[in-house]
């Protein structure tokens, strides 16, 4: 099981190498990074709003479908989040980043 997770993990690395995972952080990535929770509720509300407006009054399922599209969103956008913070501390501790 442990080598499973090995090779998922260094697959997941060289993915993220082949698309420039090496270079430095911009500065809205710092903020997301430390930030994940705070990430997903700025992507998941705005999304939220937006299909609230889209809904009707007489379907009351659609109130459902804005708050668990919403949801979706913002659990999307936070787990993008945590990996950005993996990534950037993959950079300290390769030492291709001081953390500034």
């Amino acid at each position: 099981m442990a080598k499973w997770k090995r090779s998922l993990a260094d697959a997941f690395w060289t993915w993220d190498q082949l698309l420039g995972g090496q270079r430095r952080p911009t500065r809205i990535q710092k903020w997301v990074a430390r930030r994940p929770v705070g990430a997903g509720l700025c992507a998941a509300l705005p999304f939220t709003f937006f299909c609230l407006t889209l809904s009707r009054e007489d379907e009351p399922d659609d109130f459902l479908f804005a708050v668990f599209s919403g949801l979706a969103m913002g659990v999307i956008f936070g787990l993008t989040a945590v990996a950005e913070r993996l990534r950037q501390r993959r950079l300290k501790r390769l030492g291709l980043w001081d953390g500034s």
